[in-house]
């Protein structure tokens, strides 16, 4: 994608929701995405961060369709209901974009706290596992359907410090590529008709960070305005090159 936004791409009046949306990322994506001509969905726990950044998007597109759902992932009815209002309303599901995250590291391998596995195994498995059950029909009936899941290289080279985090985003990222098995073998001979795929970052910077930190270097950061592109840039490609794949915006470990 050349981010001119023309919307004469692949994203041009697809349907996309995001999960995920109310944080520095969410909002470049709702951004990248409305520029792009999509009509955008989004999703959040926080309904002021949310509204926040679905406002500054229509604002930024004038006439872009975005929407704003809070939405409790975490309750599969819930995220299942959400897909299927989606469709009702707008006829159509191309994509969505899962940014569920959530942190939590230890000092120590030893000293790690089971208590964080208990929280980031809800956040970023169990809200993988709803979102894609909740979208995988939907997205398998669009010509252009895409699952996109952002993971982090720690899933692939796990830290003594970060092993709670690092287990629960390798649970998410093998969860996806299940479901782009399924997407394979829905396609047949002719290959898939929708992705799966997943973004590896090792961590994301914004310009707040950077206005906070202004000696820092961020090194094998991924600006969250990048991110935004590659998503979009999924789009524009094939579904058989991308589809079960992971692809990095940071160098492999």
């Amino acid at each position: 994608m050349n981010g001119n936004g023309n919307g004469n791409g692949a994203l041009h009046g697809a349907v996309v929701a995001v999960a995920g949306a109310g944080g520095p990322a969410g909002r470049a994506t709702l951004l990248r995405l409305a520029e792009a001509g999509a009509v955008v969905v989004a999703a959040d726990a926080d309904a002021a961060r949310l509204a926040e950044a679905v406002d500054a998007a229509r604002y930024a597109h004038g006439g872009a369709t975005v929407t704003g759902d809070t939405v409790d992932l975490l309750d599969l009815a819930a995220t299942r209901e959400w897909a299927e209002r989606t469709v009702k309303e707008f006829g159509r599901i191309d994509g969505l974009v899962h940014l569920v995250g959530g942190w939590r590291g230890s000092t120590s391998f030893p000293e790690t706290d089971l208590a964080d596995w208990d929280l980031l195994e809800k956040l970023l498995v169990k809200t993988v596992q709803h979102t894609s059950l909740a979208f995988h029909d939907g997205l398998l009936r669009s010509d252009r359907g895409r699952y996109l899941l952002i993971s982090q290289s720690g899933a692939t080279k796990p830290t003594a410090n970060n092993a709670a985090y690092n287990a629960g985003k390798a649970a998410a990222e093998a969860w996806t590529l299940a479901m782009a098995d399924s997407f394979r073998k829905a396609g047949g001979e002719a290959g898939p008709g929708a992705a799966a795929a997943i973004l590896v970052i090792k961590a994301l910077v914004h310009d707040a960070m950077r206005a906070e930190r202004p000696n820092a270097k961020f090194a094998g950061f991924t600006d969250v305005t990048e991110l935004a592109e590659a998503i979009a840039g999924v789009f524009d490609r094939p579904a058989s090159d991308v589809n079960g794949q992971r692809l990095w915006l940071t160098p492999h470990p």
